[in-house]
């Protein structure tokens, strides 16, 4: 194998690597959007044309943002969607990922929690050299609920713990990072 063959295979592997890491850092950003009610970070994860599929509806991804925050808002305190194993294919400027989930809810009132466990189904396309979703279609496949209590039987209101918040206020936007942000359980 001559060097400009093993130099267009480093480039065409290392192009694969850094696609792939794209692809999985568009689906991260939609879960830390949702999580953060960042309605730029959600959208700028769908390409102008993407679908959410939620249960039997489909959304917009320009959409998706804002009716995740609403329907997050009134029914719970606080979120966290956690992308666990990822697979994906990719084919040119096509990708089909499968990103397993697991969504931790925190109910009104702090006393009581749900989880949810699914899979997100996705196809992307690169347009324009940026990867983003097109199409989005979400399992539920588990479906848990119970008392929301720390390991030693009490309540997080009240624990001292360092509480997220879901705007831009919360600590992880925070540059430089510092002991001086955040609200407290």
């Amino acid at each position: 194998m001559s060097s400009e063959d093993r130099l267009a295979a480093l480039e065409a592997k290392m192009q694969e690597l850094m696609d792939r890491q794209a692809i999985f850092d568009c689906i991260k950003r939609n879960s830390r959007g949702n999580d953060r009610f960042d309605v730029d970070l959600v959208t700028s994860s769908y390409h102008s044309n993407g679908l959410h599929e939620l249960g039997s509806q489909q959304i917009s991804g320009r959409e998706y943002g804002e009716h995740a925050n609403h329907a997050h808002g009134m029914l719970f305190d606080n979120n966290l969607h956690n992308v666990t194993m990822h697979m994906c294919e990719i084919d040119g400027d096509v990708a089909h990922a499968e990103s397993y989930n697991i969504g931790l809810f925190m109910d009104k009132g702090s006393e009581t929690g749900r989880i949810l466990a699914g899979r997100y189904i996705d196809r992307l396309e690169k347009r324009d050299g940026e990867w983003r979703i097109v199409l989005r279609r979400a399992t539920v496949e588990i479906a848990l609920e119970g008392k929301a209590t720390l390991p030693n039987g009490q309540p997080l209101p009240g624990s001292g713990y360092l509480k997220g918040s879901r705007d831009r206020s919360d600590p992880a936007y925070e540059r430089p990072l510092s002991v001086e942000s955040g609200g407290r359980w």
